[in-house]
Formats: C-alpha cells, structure tokens, sequence
C-alpha cells in the first residue's frame, strides 16, 4: 500500500482522525489525554495510535515513563499535497457544473 492509501486508510476511521485533529490543535500530549470525550479504553487508543504512526501521521516520544504523541507534519503535508495536485480538477468540475445550472436556469 502505498503511503498516500496508508493515510487515508488510517484517517477513514473517525476515531483516528479525532485524534490527529486534538493533536493538531493542541500539541504534544500523552495517550491518556487522548480523545477523552470518545470512551474509548486505553488499549483501543494505544491501537489506534499504532495505526496513526504506522502511517506516518504521528511520531511518539518517550519521556521517562510516558509516551507522548504528535501530528507529524510531513505525513499531513503528504495530504495536502495530494489533495492541492487535484485542486484543477475539482475546480474545473464546479466551473461546469454552475455554467450547466445556469444554462438550465436560461
């Protein structure tokens, strides 16, 4: 699988991608502070991390005892880009879309 798959793959899971959204916004942060609102168990965080770094999405960091995560920027710039090198055609597809509900509307 491809790392762009992998991404979307990881990302298609709303769990997983509330969790890159907290990480985005608010840093660097231990499992257990995590989706706290989701009631999910530790061990299901721990999984769906696993995921999120297999993806290259998060990195971890130990600090003594704890583990810390983090967004990972060049696995979201990877997204970006992807999605910023279809933006002609999306772009293109709404442009004949309003000349077409404009015809229709004539």
């Amino acid at each position: 699988m491809t790392p762009i798959l992998k991404s979307f793959a990881a990302l298609s899971d709303e769990t997983r991608l509330m969790i890159v959204d907290q990480l985005i916004a608010e840093g660097e942060l231990p499992a257990g502070d995590l989706a706290p609102g989701a009631g999910i168990s530790a061990p299901a965080i721990s999984r769906h991390l696993k995921v999120l770094r297999e993806a290259g999405l998060v990195i971890q960091r130990a600090e003594g005892t704890r583990r810390l995560y983090s967004a990972r920027p060049e696995g979201l710039r990877m997204i970006a880009e992807w999605t910023q090198s279809r933006r002609a055609f999306w772009e293109g597809s709404l442009d004949r879309l309003e000349a077409a509900l404009m015809e229709d509307e004539a």
